[in-house]
């Protein structure tokens, strides 16, 4: 995509990050507003282009989302990282796929699968993990004041926009 999350992780956590996507007008976009020293490359999340255990943490915000097969691609996650995988997941239960989700999807969200947490817990089944978490977040878009107000009054509703899905990675022996 953009690299909006690349970005944000290589400047405000000062990380060593990489971005990937297998489109080349894509990561021409990303490589154009870099700000972090975060570098790009061309792959799909399917078959990653990196070694066994080559990153500490392995992040991804919405991409398994537009993925043919999202479990290969949480399986690969899982490869080339030593700690710790987090994903970003559209939720298919809150105010947002009731907006941008149904019939298909509208604007960046066309074409989108929007995951249940029966879904959330089945991308992991049966793989190398342990501790796994997941949580929603981000009930009302926008990020204003009134935004971060009702989130916090409604933190225990599982309605927001996106699971938010954490596990430590299991080293295979």
């Amino acid at each position: 995509g953009t690299g909006y999350f690349t970005r944000r992780l290589a400047t405000e956590c000062a990380l060593d990050v990489v971005g990937l996507d297998p489109d080349r007008a894509w990561l021409d976009f990303a490589r154009a507003h870099a700000a972090g020293g975060e570098r790009y490359c061309a792959g799909r999340a399917e078959a990653l282009p990196f070694p066994d255990a080559s990153f500490d943490r392995t992040v991804s915000v919405t991409a398994l989302c537009f993925v043919a097969d999202p479990r290969r691609a949480v399986a690969e996650m899982l490869r080339v990282t030593r700690t710790r995988v987090v994903l970003g997941l559209l939720h298919r239960r809150s105010l947002l796929y009731l907006q941008k989700g149904r019939g298909g999807g509208v604007g960046a969200y066309r074409g989108a699968h929007w995951h249940t947490r029966g879904e959330v817990r089945e991308l992991f089944a049966g793989l190398p993990i342990s501790g796994l978490t997941s949580s929603t977040a981000v009930l009302l878009g926008g990020g204003g004041h009134a935004s971060r107000v009702a989130e916090r009054a409604a933190s225990w509703l599982p309605l927001g926009a996106f699971f938010v899905a954490a596990a430590d990675v299991r080293a295979v022996r």
